[in-house]
């Protein structure tokens, strides 16, 4: 998430940089301590902000007159208004201001007004993003990301599943080949699927992903972007795109479908 903080009083505004970033880990914070520098960088060098965090007012171009901009060139944006001064709420609003927050700013307010946005989600560009509400898909920079083996991407569903515990051979080949008497067979055959999956990732670089001991694997929950991992935090887009469906391909996944709520 990119997001712009705008004060004209620089140690506000290093507050405010700071207070934001705790609020949203891992968000891109862009500091100004005029607005028609940030109208700038919008217009001309095309840095488009998912939200803004503005003072209103200010020198130059108030808060008010910035928001007013913004919207005739980038009508998406969110802008949320942080004042010292409360007789300015009416105003804010008439601009259309998708939130009010008092100075100084703290992280819980930060963080709930965020959540009321309900923002689209913008994935980590630099991890592999995972999808397991409906069907599992892996992406990688935005394209589906294709294995040799038709089994290896149910192979990474199972340890995505498992959120970070190890997994044996017979953990895996009891979920994938429940029915399989030919144990040996599976092995030889887990074995490809993990040569297959270990390759694959190697090929762009994310082969980090994966934890990989003596007959035994497992993720780095971490390392990935994940609908469901960001779930289970209670990331509010996450909650809102789940629609009761998870992984609907594999029948093991049951009963993780069956805890979320």
């Amino acid at each position: 998430m990119l997001i712009f903080s705008i004060d004209d009083e620089k140690p506000l505004l290093r507050s405010a940089e700071r207070v934001i970033g705790e609020a949203v880990p891992g968000s891109k914070i862009l500091s100004f301590s005029d607005a028609a520098d940030a109208l700038d960088a919008v217009i001309n060098d095309n840095i488009v902000p998912d939200v803004v965090f503005s003072d209103i007012e200010m020198p130059g171009m108030t808060g008010i007159e910035l928001a007013l901009k913004l919207k005739a060139v980038a009508p998406d944006v969110r802008v949320i208004f942080v004042t010292a001064y409360s007789e300015y709420a009416i105003e804010a609003f008439k601009v259309h201001a998708h939130g009010y927050l008092m100075k100084p700013l703290t992280t819980q307010a930060v963080s709930d007004e965020l959540k009321a946005l309900d923002l689209p989600y913008t994935s980590d560009p630099d991890k592999l993003s995972i999808r397991c509400f409906g069907h599992f898909e892996v992406f990688w920079k935005n394209e589906p990301l294709f294995f040799q083996r038709k089994q290896t991407k149910e192979l990474l569903a199972f340890l995505v599943d498992r959120e970070g515990a190890a997994c044996s051979a017979e953990d895996i080949i009891t979920a994938l080949w429940n029915e399989e008497d030919d144990k040996s067979a599976c092995k030889q055959r887990l074995r490809n699927l993990m040569s297959d999956l270990r390759s694959t990732l190697k090929s762009i670089g994310m082969d980090k992903i994966l934890i990989r001991g003596r007959q035994q694997m497992a993720l780095r929950c971490d390392a990935v972007d994940c609908d469901y991992y960001r779930l289970l935090q209670k990331d509010i887009s996450a909650v809102n795109s789940y629609r009761g469906a998870y992984m609907i391909d594999y029948p093991w996944a049951e009963m993780a479908a069956a805890k979320i709520v």
